[in-house]
């Protein structure tokens, strides 16, 4: 196989990390370590031939939108570097071709991409997890059990990027506020939480937990008291330091390994609402949120994302918009080997091989799935033909 190196730089570790779906990461967090692309056939992908693309038709057809407006001398802003005059060209004939069929798709696939497993220090295994779009059930005004706000941007939220002021500086999104002259972190959860607070309210939600966990996903749907529903994306954030409930059950002692799935800490936190408020708050970070139109939820590149095809990437490794290949399992353990794309990030997402698997929409039922899925894999980018040597 033909192996090639890919040298990642170092960069400053702050404080403060990118938020799940949010697409505007505070800081650049990037070890000093080598990364692999190995060269496969598309035959030795798990499962190849058995998987129905067809749905990945759309998908692409909506990257290859947003790559043929790109200026930038590459896909993405990461470690492997892909040749965005590469992709326009295949994106180009792709339109030409006008395929709507699985077998087309994966035969224009084979001709125009080479494929590539991604391993670090030579390991090609990775963790992979899976989200989902949450659900809410709110209303336009408060009134009896609807008294938790989704606040929208607070107008005095402000943000400066380091690069602004010095293109050697790194490219780094700092969030504060203003205090006279002097800008300062902003407020912490427990600040925003102890109304009153200055910043639009969207809906008033039913459940403090539901809405903790929509910040986690990024998003949800609404479902209104008077029979309709919107949904909610991601704003902003506080930039402050994000820390899982899950992680603070564990420390805790509340929950037990192998324990602390989603619908678990959903139910230990409506059981213990006053203690579950105050662990709740040891999360700093707090998502601001907006009313978006279209369906499904946007990722971080731009796009809705597709249920079972829409994955969530360390974008200082994978560009975003990139074609990979998923060979991992669900939580009952059945082989999971399909195409997807590199569409979104999230704040736990790190390393060259670590994946986020969009699930899909819903509630209770499909948290279930999402919340279950901490599995083992690996995979694979696909690059374009043309683009030397994936660097």
């Amino acid at each position: 196989m033909k192996k090639i190196p890919l040298l990642l730089l170092l960069a400053l570790l702050l404080t403060g990390c990118p938020d799940r779906r949010d697409g505007k990461p505070t800081a650049e967090n990037m070890a000093d370590e080598e990364a692999e692309l190995s060269e496969v056939a598309f035959d030795e992908l798990e499962g190849w031939h058995k998987d129905n693309a067809e749905e990945m038709i759309g998908v692409f057809s909506a990257n290859c939108e947003k790559i043929q407006k790109l200026k930038t001398p590459f896909i993405g802003n990461s470690q492997i570097k892909i040749d965005s005059r590469d992709y326009q060209r295949v994106c180009m004939e792709f339109s030409r071709e006008k395929i709507n069929q699985s077998a087309e798709f994966k035969a224009f696939v084979e001709k125009n991409f080479t494929a590539y497993l991604i391993q670090m220090n030579g390991n090609a295994e990775g963790k992979f997890t899976a989200y989902y779009e949450s659900e809410i059930r709110a209303s336009k005004t408060r009134h009896g059990q609807y008294v938790y706000p989704v606040y929208g941007r607070p107008a005095d939220l402000v943000e400066l990027n380091l690069k602004d002021f010095d293109p050697d500086l790194p490219n780094m999104r700092l969030v504060g506020r203003l205090s006279g002259q002097k800008m300062l972190p902003y407020h912490t959860r427990a600040e925003i939480e102890k109304a009153p607070f200055a910043a639009p309210v969207l809906l008033w939600g039913d459940s403090a937990v539901d809405i903790h966990i929509m910040q986690i996903q990024g998003s949800a749907v609404a479902k209104l008291d008077d029979g309709t529903q919107v949904r909610i994306g991601y704003a902003d954030n506080n930039g402050r330091r994000f820390k899982g409930i899950g992680s603070i059950l564990l420390s805790k002692g509340l929950l037990k390994s192998g324990k602390a799935d989603m619908i678990s800490i959903k139910k230990w936190l409506a059981a213990h609402p006053i203690e579950g408020q105050k662990l709740m708050r040891e999360n700093e970070r707090y998502i601001f949120h907006r009313i978006i139109e279209g369906k499904g939820p946007i990722g971080a590149f731009g796009l809705p994302l597709t249920a079972g095809r829409s994955l969530a990437v360390d974008r200082q490794y994978i560009p975003l918009g990139a074609l990979m290949w998923l060979s991992t399992y669900t939580p009952d353990k059945k082989p999971l080997n399909k195409m997807v794309a590199a569409q979104d990030i999230g704040s736990a997402i790190k390393g060259a091989v670590r994946g986020d698997y969009f699930w899909g929409s819903g509630g209770d039922e499909i948290l279930t799935h999402a919340g279950k899925m901490n599995s083992t894999g690996h995979y694979y980018i696909l690059i374009p033909k043309g683009t030397a040597d994936g660097k």
